[in-house]
């Protein structure tokens, strides 16, 4: 007699799919993309550097030479913005000069960036004496009137340069982001990753740059951003009272001071319009970018 043998279900062991969550810079980048706002400020902020790089093939008109016979020429169709008072272009005046403004507002922000990084993350994870003293150099710092200094030194040397500029602020412009970092760096530092990293004998360096600054990169980030926007305020402000780039440099600064002019402000937009709309968008863009940055990392987000 046959036997039926019962047969045995058979259980395959599947792989189980886990789906790994994603990591907070994927998430972060997700929701910024999703911002329609920043989106549109970062394209519109990238169009105009583009188009300041490719300045000299974009214009064939010289930006700094000054031509009697062209002075305050209204918009035609030669000139497309019309001309300054020393006869020079408009829009190759923009384009040259957004040049230069950027380049000064993106250098100050790395430089301001990168000390603030340093002296905050040094003062916040050795804390006690150091912290102590870097703070109070901090302190010093962010109280020193910056913008009188480069004023009386730019008096004093008539004939400084945009390096000039750069440096001097890049050195006094730091204590704000400086403080944020380490009080950043303070609250990190406790996590119990930092404490394993210490205890298998990782150096101070290895520590601050592998571990704790990746895990307040978002807030640097930021930062960055606002401070370029803010420089681009310093430097049109400082060009406009004539302690800026120098004259013979064209920037989105030295175009405003034109403006001082009552007559130019009423009877000549074209002179001074154009520079304020661009300098206006420009920081607004970096705001709402700066914006965008800050809900998208936000770790309570």
């Amino acid at each position: 007699m046959a036997m039926n043998t019962a047969s045995k279900p058979m259980h395959q062991t599947m792989p189980v799919s886990k789906k790994r969550s994603a990591s907070p810079w994927v998430t972060g980048w997700n929701r910024f993309f999703h911002n329609k706002l920043a989106i549109a400020s970062l394209a519109f902020l990238v169009l105009i550097a583009t188009l300041c790089v490719l300045a000299p093939l974009l214009t064939s008109y010289d930006p700094v030479k000054i031509n009697l016979r062209l002075i305050h020429k209204p918009p035609s169709a030669e000139y497309l913005l019309g001309t300054d008072k020393g006869g020079r272009d408009i829009i190759a005046r923009l384009l040259y000069g957004g040049r230069t403004t950027l380049l000064i507002a993106v250098s100050i922000s790395f430089f301001v960036t990168f000390i603030g990084v340093t002296i905050g993350s040094v003062a916040g994870y050795f804390g006690g004496k150091i912290d102590n003293m870097l703070m109070r150099f901090t302190d010093f710092i962010m109280i020193f009137p910056f913008l009188i200094f480069v004023i009386v030194l730019k008096t004093v040397i008539a004939d400084s340069g945009i390096l000039v500029l750069i440096v001097v602020i890049s050195v006094l412009g730091w204590g704000g982001i400086a403080r944020l970092v380490r009080s950043k760096v303070l609250s990190e530092k406790e996590n119990e990753y930092i404490m394993s990293a210490v205890a298998i004998g990782c150096k101070p360096f290895q520590v601050i740059v592998k571990h704790l600054l990746p895990n307040v990169a978002s807030t640097i980030i930021v930062q960055a951003i606002v401070v370029m926007a803010v420089m681009i305020g310093v430097e049109t402000g400082l060009s406009f009272l004539g302690f800026g780039v120098p004259a013979n440099v064209p920037s989105w600064g030295n175009m405003m001071s034109d403006a001082i002019s009552p007559q130019v402000i009423k009877n000549q937009w074209w002179v001074w319009l154009p520079s304020a709309i661009v300098i206006t968008s420009t920081i607004l863009s970096i705001n709402f970018i700066g914006e965008g940055a800050k809900e998208a990392f936000d770790p309570k987000g």
